[in-house]
């Protein structure tokens, strides 16, 4: 109830603020005028015009050879005031999975504004301009080996002549979606008992001790502790986001600063003088400016600091590990009878108290996490994060017309440490008499004494820097022809604390560009790749891609089309060759070690000289290479009526000739001298395809888009021997789920009255009771172990889908985001869903199985000792779907009339309510939205406004 109270009194706050804006506004003029959306007038014909900031390079839309999806921010940032770029882009974009997979390949390079590798979590929507994908291999191919897995793009907004200042600023709270859910201390001793019986042992807690934790008489002496109740957590955590931005300048000089700040409230509430939760800041400055007439320079500067105060505990996290019934946390004074034991008088006056609590526990526990966050310290955990990028414009016209250069120097600083303040802090197991009055006190830990010791760990220390440097030529031959070539040098190195070789990164890469007419377009790109991993001779490799591409709207039988406005249709081809998937250096040289044994040497036994052993851990091959993708890819774009932007392709990339160390190429005598080479080869192939709806009335605007996004991957050369065929991983996909197929829990009928499985049924791991999970034997040998894991399921999800709508309708405009995703699996693990020996137990051993319930359990039998057959192997018995429909997200946006802001000399103001994390719809919703770990799943309620000026 609290929570809804105050969630209810945050809405009615917020639409009673809206109402009042509205009541104002009415109060000052007569009529409210049409909206008329950002970039809304072209439509979606104006998209094809658009400059795309591929990374090195920029070209408009429809000049793009090569497969990528686009977004610009400014378009949508009013009505979708989501500040995080990976929660904005997740379901957005054609052809991405998540919120920087690409097709499915995995981890995405992240480019901002034309340096590779940097982090997309240290930017805000605000002080974006662009984010474009490059899927294919043909438009990602200036990144080089960087690229292996698809290029995410993100340019960040510059200075203009015109002022602008821009103020966004919301306030919410969130709330846990989900919260662990355990047994009270008499259920699980009740349970126990049962798991003791079940495996033959007598019960460790009497009757009367179960019902003394059940009644409450004493809820200090016999505890039922839940570390998930309301008083430990904040039911609903308040946040808020402040972001601005300013531009200008004149043609010389052009500036953009973006300042930003964020907080977030604790959520965990237990001692609020350490949980002060995290506070952001960060600053951007993009300065653009002209030296001469033929050069012109930027420099660009970021800083972010963020900060976080905790405990040194998180109940969240390890609330999980403490059984109800062990011991109470927390000690009464008032329950202290210092009649009886005078002398416990100076030993509570002498001991740190808590609003009237002294730190309980005993021999055994004699900390744990209350205690920590009470007494233990703090900690602070601070991050630092700093870039400079400089580049410099070089028109190069006066040498021939069309030429231009362009270099670019960035720099990248990272440190994130811990300062943490460590407290002793003592600990009491008390002694209770028959009236329930402690009688005496036992100090089991330290003596109460604060700022014992101070320590600052720096748990990452990075620095980076790059360089790259860009010959460009552009001409046009007569009316018809275009030609476009750019010659690209880049390098980056990495320095990472602790790590003793630093992340290398450097290549040349080539472009030419050709289209005819605006109609037909080639693209012929490569890059000569570089790598320290590989052997002196075989460090460098030239990787080419040829994309083409046909306008098909510019023949003379379509371009007079009443419905079809553009129609293009591409396909490219070409490699990439990387050595991301190199783990170490050094691995193509033989590694001997000097064995800790030895040998006699001489003329008679156990005379003459005594000599270490040599012998060999890895063999060589200075042959090792890249590890290299080949691409496929075949699309087409269109808009039609002036309403529809439809775009799909089909696709194909191999993944091969992946660094392993090869077992099966070699004799098993050969064991100690393989070597590293390259053998593995996976294959991913399917289908994209996006549609975008636009239409627009005198008061209203409707846009509407939707994305499917379908990869099937497949294992096609895997070095691997299996006893049995069916076990081969060749030809299954890459992230198949591999375990035991369940045939159900073993029943009563299925032993012999000794207790031993009945002749028709393969042994299993271990001894094996009724309640235990039964196995399927694949290869019929009547022994279940490891040569019956068959594929039972896949971690990744074949389809994904996303699709968002704006509609406004004169002052309103309402948003909202979906997603889904079809064909993944999970499995149930961890001690939440598979307690095992004397771990706590959750609400799911409720379905356990017992000769009663035999026919609707849904756990195995409970047992007090660790179980192997059951808890420690993967099967379909913990298999479940993570089949899901999302909204992510909802908005309703009110603008003030142009007529109100006028009066307030301002461009636009609107206010806007939204919430995150909306809703699901999925058959195991209870298991997907509940988050183990550090923090519950959140739902976010926000308010706020954003204003031009």
């Amino acid at each position: 109830m609290i929570r809804l109270n105050i969630l209810t009194k945050l809405l009615l706050g917020g639409s009673l603020c809206m109402l009042c804006s509205l009541s104002v506004t009415a109060q000052t003029i007569d009529s409210t005028s049409t909206v008329i959306l950002e970039n809304a007038s072209n439509g979606l014909e104006s998209y094809l015009n658009e400059d795309i900031n591929l990374g090195f390079h920029t070209a408009e839309k429809q000049d793009i050879v090569g497969s990528s999806s686009t977004v610009k921010p400014g378009d949508f940032l009013k009505y979708d005031t989501t500040q995080w770029v990976r929660d904005a882009l997740g379901g957005r974009l054609t052809g991405l999975s998540g919120g920087s997979s690409v097709r499915g390949l995995g981890e995405a390079l992240i480019v901002v504004d034309g340096i590779p590798g940097r982090s997309i979590d240290l930017l805000n929507m605000e002080e974006i301009e662009e984010i474009t994908i490059l899927k294919d291999a043909n438009v990602s191919a200036l990144y080089g080996s960087m690229a292996r897995n698809g290029v995410i793009v993100v340019t960040t907004k510059r200075g203009s002549t015109q002022k602008q200042f821009n103020i966004s600023a919301s306030t919410g709270v969130r709330l846990p979606i989900s919260m662990p859910n355990y047994l009270n201390s008499a259920d699980y001793m009740e349970y126990f008992n049962e798991a003791r019986a079940n495996d033959g042992l007598g019960e460790l807690y009497s009757a009367e001790q179960i019902e003394n934790h059940r009644s409450g008489v004493n809820p200090y002496r016999y505890p039922n502790v839940d570390f998930y109740n309301d008083g430990n957590f904040n039911p609903l955590t308040p946040y808020s986001n402040v972001t601005a931005d300013f531009s200008g300048g004149s043609e010389n000089t052009k500036f953009y600063i973006n300042l930003g700040f964020k907080s977030d409230g604790s959520f965990q509430s237990v001692n609020p003088e350490n949980d002060k939760g995290a506070k952001r800041f960060n600053v951007r400055g993009n300065i653009d400016f002209k030296v001469n007439d033929w050069i012109k320079s930027s420099l660009d500067v970021v800083a972010i600091i963020d900060k976080n105060k905790t405990s040194l505990s998180n109940i969240y996290a390890s609330g999980g590990l403490i059984r109800p019934n062990l011991y109470s946390p927390l000690l009464p004074i008032s329950e202290i009878d210092f009649s009886a034991n005078p002398e416990l008088r100076g030993i509570v006056d002498a001991a740190n108290q808590y609003d009237g609590f002294l730190l309980g526990g005993n021999q055994v526990y004699n900390g744990g996490a209350i205690a920590s966050i009470y007494a233990g310290g703090y900690q602070t955990n601070m991050t630092r994060m700093s870039q400079v990028n400089n580049a410099i414009d070089f028109d190069l016209s006066a040498i021939t017309k069309g030429l231009s250069a362009k270099s670019y120097v960035s720099f990248d600083f990272y440190n994130i440490y811990n300062l943490s303040v460590q407290n002793e802090y003592a600990v009491y197991q008390p002694t209770w008499n028959d009236q329930n009055k402690i009688v005496d006190l036992v100090n089991v830990r330290d003596n109460d004494l604060k700022d014992q010791v101070e320590s600052v760990n720096t748990n990452v220390f990075a620095i980076r820097y790059g360089f790259y440097g860009l010959l460009n030529y552009e001409k046009q031959i007569k009316d018809n022809h275009f030609i476009d070539a750019s010659l690209i040098g880049f390098a980056n190195n990495t320095y990472v604390k602790d790590e003793k070789q630093s992340a290398k990164n450097s290549h040349v890469a080539l472009s030419l560009n050709y289209n005819y007419k605006k109609k037909l377009y080639a693209n012929l790109s490569g890059a000569y790749v570089n790598s320290v991993k590989l052997a002196d001779g075989n460090r460098g490799k030239f990787a080419p891609s040829l994309g083409l591409a046909y306008v098909l709207s510019e023949e003379s039988s379509l371009k007079e089309s009443s419905w079809l406005d553009y129609l293009k249709i591409r396909s490219s081809v070409g490699v990439i060759y990387t050595d991301l998937g190199i783990q170490d250096y050094f691995l193509y040289d033989a590694i001997y070690e000097q064995n800790g044994g030895g040998y006699n040497w001489g003329d008679t036994n156990g005379a003459g000289y005594y000599n270490a052993s040599t012998k060999i851990l890895r063999g060589q091959n200075l042959g090792l290479d890249f590890e290299k993708r080949t691409d496929y890819t075949l699309g087409f774009e269109a808009l039609m009526f002036k309403k529809i932007w439809l775009e799909a392709n089909v696709f194909q990339s191999i993944m091969g000739e992946k660094v392993i160390r090869a077992s099966t190429l070699y004799p098993d005598y050969y064991s100690s001298f393989r070597p590293y080479s390259n053998f593995n080869e996976d294959q991913y192939s399917g289908f994209e395809v996006g549609v975008n709806y636009h239409t627009k009335t005198e008061n209203s605007t409707f846009d509407i888009g939707a994305r499917a996004l379908y990869t099937k991957s497949k294992r096609t050369k895997v070095d691997e021997i299996y006893e049995d065929e069916y076990q081969n991983r060749k030809g299954t996909p890459v992230d198949a789920i591999w375990g035991l197929e369940s045939l159900g829990l073993f029943g009563v009928d299925d032993f012999n009255e000794d207790g031993t499985l009945k002749g028709d049924l393969p042994t299993q791991y271990g001894t094996v009771r009724p309640g235990d999970i039964k196995y399927k034997n694949q290869n019929g040998d009547d022994v279940i172990n490891d040569q019956d894991m068959v594929q039972i399921g896949l971690y990744g999800a074949p389809w994904s889908f996303g699709s968002d709508f704006t509609w406004s309708y004169k002052a309103f405009t309402l948003f909202a985001l979906f997603t889904a995703e079809v064909g993944r699996d999970g499995i149930l693990s961890g001690d939440y869903y598979r307690p095992q020996g004397d771990a706590k137990y959750s609400e799911v051993v409720k379905g356990r199985w017992t000769e009663a319930t035999a026919d609707t359990a849904t756990f195995p039998r409970l047992s007090s000792i660790g179980n192997t057959n059951n808890f420690d192997k993967t099967s379909t018995y913990w298999l479940y779907s993570n089949d899901n429909f999302r909204i992510q997200r909802v908005q309703l946006t009110f603008d003030l009339p142009s007529q109100l802001v006028d009066k307030l000399n301002m461009k636009d103001i609107n206010l806007f309510t939204s919430v995150s994390n909306l809703a699901e719809f999925s058959k195991n919703k209870d298991i997907r939205e509940l988050q183990l770990g550090f923090d519950p799943m959140f739902r976010y309620f926000s308010f706020g406004a954003r204003m031009k000026f």
